[in-house]
């Protein structure tokens, strides 16, 4: 069974959101401040992490910022701040979720067996086992990506987004058809999710970003990936 790091310092949302991760057949890991957090996932390793933004002693954003540093498990942020700031900082960090209390612990549930889903399809036998284009290299089974040889660290939506894109190379693609088919079709969310990742990504593969080499930006459309 997969296990999930839930971090949060409010003990009454940390036993609901316990209660309803391990009643839907998950192992969770629980952790009140910053530095308990980071202790538990270097010592329990898991699948996915749930973090509270504002925390004691190290905040939801340096644990996001950590463990996007060195592993691609997917990250659900969750704050009461409705602020756009906080969710496109969260995003740019490497979250792939992001999710306002109060909520439903349903839908809470639902958004980690999409991110779950998402991890198990691409874990899944692809065309092909890696896409190479010039010096960027996208292994599907281990989920990495290289830039001139040196290993680059990917969110899921991020690894998504490029394996979608190189998969359609000098295609003009929309960003509603990327957040579609990142996303979903029933998934309620910001077009503007796929900006940001955009940006995140640029900065991770291009030597420079103002001038891509590998993603165009298309006017009027959404982008390109050349190869």
């Amino acid at each position: 069974m997969e296990k999930i790091l839930i971090v949060e310092d409010d003990l009454q949302i940390q036993t609901l959101i316990r209660d309803y991760v391990n009643a839907s057949g998950y192992i969770a890991i629980t952790a009140s401040d910053g530095e308990e957090a980071l202790q538990k996932y270097e010592s329990e390793g898991p699948q996915l992490a749930l973090l509270d933004i504002i925390l004691p002693k190290i905040d939801g954003f340096e644990i996001c910022r950590k463990i996007r540093s060195e592993s691609n498990i997917p990250i659900i942020m969750i704050s009461s701040k409705k602020e756009d700031t906080d969710k496109i900082l969260a995003l740019g960090l490497g979250a792939d979720d992001y999710i306002e209390k109060p909520f439903s612990p349903r839908v809470l549930i639902a958004k980690i067996q999409s991110q779950f889903r998402r991890v198990n399809e691409l874990s899944g036998t692809p065309p092909q086992d890696t896409l190479s284009i010039k010096e960027l290299i996208l292994d599907v089974k281990a989920r990495t990506v290289t830039v001139k040889g040196d290993a680059v660290p990917f969110s899921v939506k991020e690894f998504e987004i490029l394996h979608y894109l190189m998969l359609n190379k000098n295609q003009a693609l929309s960003r509603e058809k990327i957040f579609d088919e990142i996303w979903g079709y029933n998934e309620f969310g910001d077009i503007n999710t796929v900006t940001v990742h955009m940006r995140k990504i640029r900065e991770k593969i291009e030597a420079d970003p103002s001038n891509p080499e590998y993603i165009e930006t298309v006017w009027g459309i959404g982008y390109k990936f050349k190869g």
